[in-house]
């Protein structure tokens, strides 16, 4: 199989041939930052469109169909149009925090983004802590959040982000505990390693029913963290408006809405470095031949159709399931979902157990 490690092997050795250390380290990571925040924009474009075709596609319409073929350049006219939006000044709120908010929730999911292995070599940092980072990181998003609420002095934005944080903060833990299942079962919190470790089976299914369990929450919990529906109650627009960010305007509003559908493409590629095996391609033991012909589909290739699915399930969840009250919302968490959870890291602690000896 190619991997990127030989372009990104290459590029290094060429740079340090020309260049002093310090300056080839400089430019490479310029160039990293560059690609990092190109990919950022360029896949909240498709996501945007996707999600558009998609709904239309559940409610029976066409979706965006006049700027370009089939409407695919219509995420590009609206990012051209909202980059020109004028940036309304509200009166009576806190200008610093208004726009510190915009800027740490583009910034949490911007360093998320960075962690994720999409091909070997082809990840921006592997720390040795990969999976305590991702939970840290994008936990900083939460903050946002809440200050974009406080700062708008809007009652609206107030309720919007106190329920933001209600819900983030208790299905992180749920999240996090089905991640530490998978810790577990590899015995390595460093990404590459993790998908390494599946070039002969995923996770979820040498990790058998435990991490069968351990997917389910994750995607149920990470929808929840992402602000989509059936769990968009801090943005429901019959009630609130617009939610926390109801007081912005123009590329601060951009910020937001940039975040949130990278978040939810974030949320899928975790679940595929931890459960699917990355950009690791399908094997089945004994099909010699069937596996030789998994192997000619690009790494790439195989992440990013896993991640897809994981992307169109959250959006088939969304665009069918009604939207749940606060209370049948944190019920789910803390009385189903996180008893569940820690049951089930003893069920992979147990499994590890029996299947080492």
């Amino acid at each position: 199989m190619f991997h990127f490690d030989i372009v990104t092997n290459w590029i290094d050795s060429y740079l340090r041939f020309f260049l002093p250390g310090g300056w080839a380290l400089f430019i490479e990571f310029v160039l990293i930052g560059v690609v990092i925040l190109g990919a950022y924009a360029v896949l909240a474009l498709i996501l945007i469109y996707v999600e558009r075709k998609i709904c239309a596609f559940f409610q029976c319409r066409l979706g965006p169909m006049r700027v370009g073929p089939f409407g695919i350049l219509q995420s590009l006219a609206d990012m051209i149009k909202i980059l020109l939006k004028e940036l309304i000044k509200i009166n009576r709120v806190d200008p610093r925090l208004f726009r510190l908010a915009a800027y740490l929730v583009i910034i949490a999911s911007i360093c998320t983004f960075g962690a994720i292995p999409f091909d070997k070599g082809l990840h921006a940092i592997d720390f040795n802590i990969g999976v305590f980072y991702l939970l840290a990181v994008s936990s900083l998003g939460v903050v946002g959040i809440l200050l974009a609420g406080w700062s708008s002095n809007n009652k609206y934005t107030m309720i919007g982000a106190m329920r933001s944080g209600a819900q983030l903060i208790s299905y992180e833990l749920s999240c996090g505990l089905s991640l530490m299942t998978i810790v577990i079962l590899s015995g390595s919190l460093q990404l590459s390693t993790i998908v390494e470790q599946q070039s002969y089976a995923w996770n979820i299914f040498r990790g058998g029913i435990p991490a069968v369990i351990a997917f389910v929450i994750y995607l149920i919990a990470g929808h929840a963290e992402t602000n989509r529906g059936p769990f968009d109650l801090p943005e429901a627009e019959s009630e609130l408006t617009a939610g926390y960010h109801t007081e912005y305007s123009g590329i601060q509003f951009g910020f937001f809405y940039l975040a949130e559908y990278l978040n939810m493409f974030i949320i899928a590629a975790i679940a595929t470095t931890l459960f699917l095996g990355g950009w690791m391609p399908l094997h089945i033991p004994g099909w010699e031949g069937f596996n030789k012909i998994m192997d000619f589909i690009p790494p790439v290739v195989w992440f990013f159709a896993k991640a897809a699915v994981c992307v169109f399930l959250a959006l088939w969840v969304r665009w069918t399931m009604p939207r749940l009250r606060i209370d049948q919302l944190l019920n789910l968490e803390w009385k189903i979902l996180m008893p569940l959870s820690l049951l089930n890291i003893l069920l992979m602690a147990i499994w590890v157990l029996i299947c080492t000896k």
